[in-house]
């Protein structure tokens, strides 16, 4: 007589278990959140846009996935839309145009000054990221100490904030000309190490004390780059690890055994274009880093109403919250309600933009602006500016009592679709059939 079991299965990756002790080691373990890379079409959370990329294109791909992205996925982006139209209009933003590399010539020191950024009376405002690059020769008896020898800073906009060659503090023996384009020319006139560190710490630092940004406070400058570890190291500056955003070390846009990918790989992989054709340019690694890092940063992994009652944003996303629950509350938790409580290993960049949109928020409350009481929302706080740009009364356009959301915009996916997978046996209105680890559901249409 056959007996049928009951299996638990995770709500983030579908692996099915026996037990519901194993399912919440599982999920303990696993650090699934909303924040990882979902499937646009069966909703699987995977561990980096890597793993998604094999789910939908891999050698062994989920079939009924990859039938549906194939003809309404971007292979840059991995969104899946509704209509093939909106594909194609989409696929023009999505690949981004090259830039052109600053050539290698002998130039003085190019400065530019970047006005430091004031707080408002909140003490709140947004600080703009930086992005920097190194170029390095070589030096020692086997020209494999690396030794800084160009370096770029730009800012979120793609304009040069500081440019300089940088004088050797010992010999070189390898100036690696096929990749630097450097010679020894290039080096004579060039800024002191000394000269360059301070320029660089006044532009991190942005007029704030050193003190005061090691404890995650004021107007220190994220910044953005690719092995910033080592650029850091080559100029011998230290800066808070809370404040990097590194390409090379951001989890999403690792492998799949979580080891770095190159940044020409990332660049062609997630932009659609190529780097490093030649020599190496810093500008252009700056732009393919901050434009990576913008990228990352625009997508929304929660609502507004997520935003407003969850602590994510304000606790440590290091934090097991498994470990401070009893085995009788975990056990009471439906598999949705355990994936809601688990975090991830590393701080999603989309949270930058949501620190930014609850600075904006602050800044403009009440007691600041002459908002009405009720505005206490970011999409409320924007709609709010919007209907006074127009001088259309408050009473004719917004209802503040309604307890709706306004999706906080975003510019790169404004036309991505949300396809509705149920998982669960039920069905939904559709055509096509996705299984999803023997449960038959429909993808609505």
């Amino acid at each position: 007589m056959f007996v049928a079991v009951s299996r638990h299965r995770c709500s983030a990756c579908y692996k099915q278990f026996k037990k519901k002790e194993h399912l919440i080691h599982h999920l303990s373990d696993s650090f699934h959140s909303i924040h990882q890379p979902k499937c646009g079409v069966c909703k699987k959370h995977c561990k980096s846009f890597e793993s998604l990329r094999e789910h939908l294109l891999g050698r062994l791909p989920k079939a009924d996935c990859m039938k549906i992205f194939r003809t309404h996925g971007c292979d840059i982006c991995l969104n899946v839309f509704d209509n093939p139209n909106d594909l194609n209009g989409h696929r023009d933003t999505c690949r981004l145009t090259p830039t052109v590399p600053l050539e290698p010539v002998k130039m003085l020191c190019m400065d530019y000054e970047m006005e430091k950024t004031e707080f408002v009376e909140t003490g709140c405002t947004h600080v703009p990221a930086v992005a920097m690059d190194c170029e390095f020769v070589g030096g020692g008896s086997d020209g494999t100490f690396d030794i800084c020898a160009r370096v770029c800073l730009i800012d979120e906009d793609e304009n040069v904030i500081f440019h300089t060659y940088v004088q050797p503090y010992t010999t070189i023996t390898n100036y690696r000309y096929e990749i630097t384009g450097i010679t020894k020319e290039h080096l004579e006139d060039a800024m002191t190490l000394k000269q360059v560190q301070d320029k660089i710490m006044e532009i991190l630092y942005n007029g704030e004390s050193i003190w005061r940004a090691r404890s995650k406070g004021g107007k220190a400058r994220r910044l953005v780059g690719h092995s910033l570890k080592h650029d850091l190291s080559g100029l011998g500056i230290n800066y808070p690890d809370y404040t990097l955003r590194d390409t090379a070390r951001y989890q999403p846009l690792m492998k799949t055994n979580f080891v770095s990918h190159s940044l020409k790989y990332l660049t062609k992989t997630y932009l659609g274009y190529d780097i490093q054709q030649g020599v190496h340019c810093p500008y252009e690694d700056c732009v393919a880093a901050m434009r990576l890092y913008k990228r990352m940063r625009s997508q929304v992994h929660l609502t507004e109403e997520e935003i407003d009652t969850s602590n994510f944003t304000k606790s440590n996303h290091r934090t097991n919250i498994f470990d401070s629950l009893s085995a009788e509350d975990l056990m009471d938790m439906s598999p949705d309600a355990l994936l809601d409580i688990s975090r991830p290993t590393y701080r999603c960049w989309c949270l930058d933009l949501i620190d930014e949109l609850n600075d904006f928020e602050r800044a403009t409350s009440p007691m600041n602006t002459g908002f009405p009481a009720n505005v206490q929302s970011v999409g409320f706080a924007a709609r709010w500016l919007s209907v006074a740009e127009e001088n259309i009364s408050e009473e004719d356009k917004i209802d503040m009592d309604e307890h709706s959301s306004w999706n906080v915009p975003d510019d790169n996916q404004s036309s991505h679709s949300s396809w509705n997978v149920p998982v669960d046996n039920y069905s939904a209105h559709g055509s096509w059939n996705v299984p999803v680890d023997n449960h038959s559901t429909r993808v609505a249409w």
